[in-house]
């Protein structure tokens, strides 16, 4: 009987894509042995109303670059040719969708934003149809996502997320830095790869002149 593959969905606005995205893609393809990572840059992310987001054409672009030389990683652009916002729902519905029922879906992305998770689209289905893997800072504090997500006793018709939670000390990193790093006109280096800081600057992204 074949095995049903594990997949792993890495989404994020990636803006830009840097190295605590892809060291947080590798260790959760490591720790729950994983098939391969989806990176899925957002099209229209709905809880982010930043106007530093840049086009999503050059945030799949640079994402292509910096997975480019891992076997385990691909990009998709589900979301960015989708019209409307992105949500997670529609996205895990449509992988589903593609691979059947021989899919078991990982959703990759900080606890921050699994934080968040009640307030996304449909929530409930979501926890039907995929696990959550939760990356967290070393001595990040559970306790918030401990209380938000316990249910009232009297309301067992609610469903409770499954939540994995993975420890990644690069996620220090963050991309609000490097755009301030940028516009300020400070280094970059070793924050993200080299291929990825070189589109930025190839096209004069993040600065004040492409907002």
């Amino acid at each position: 009987m074949k095995k049903p593959l594990t997949l792993g969905i890495m989404g994020g606005t990636f803006n830009p894509i840097h190295y605590g995205h892809l060291v947080t893609a590798e260790e959760a393809f490591y720790q729950f042995n994983l098939d391969k990572v989806i990176f899925m840059p957002a099209g229209q992310p709905p809880h982010k109303k930043d106007k530093e987001i840049i086009s999503a054409e050059n945030r799949y672009l640079m994402t292509v670059i910096a997975t480019a030389s891992n076997p385990h990683f691909t990009v998709s652009r589900l979301e960015i040719e989708r019209k409307g916002p992105s949500y997670a729902i529609d996205t895990v519905r449509e992988l589903r969708r593609i691979y059947k029922e021989d899919v078991t879906l990982y959703f990759i992305t900080g606890a921050d934003a699994i934080l968040e998770i009640l307030t996304w689209k449909d929530s409930e289905k979501l926890y039907e149809l995929c696990h959550f893997i939760a990356a967290t800072r070393p001595g990040y504090s559970l306790e918030r996502f401990r209380k938000l997500h316990l249910l009232p006793e009297n309301d067992s018709r609610k469903k409770k997320p499954s939540v994995f939670f993975m420890e990644v000390p690069a996620l220090a990193i963050s991309s609000t830095d490097i755009r301030k790093r940028i516009r300020e006109g400070r280094p970059i280096k070793y924050l993200l790869p080299d291929g990825v800081a070189s589109y930025i600057f190839k096209y004069g992204l993040y600065k004040k002149a492409s907002l």
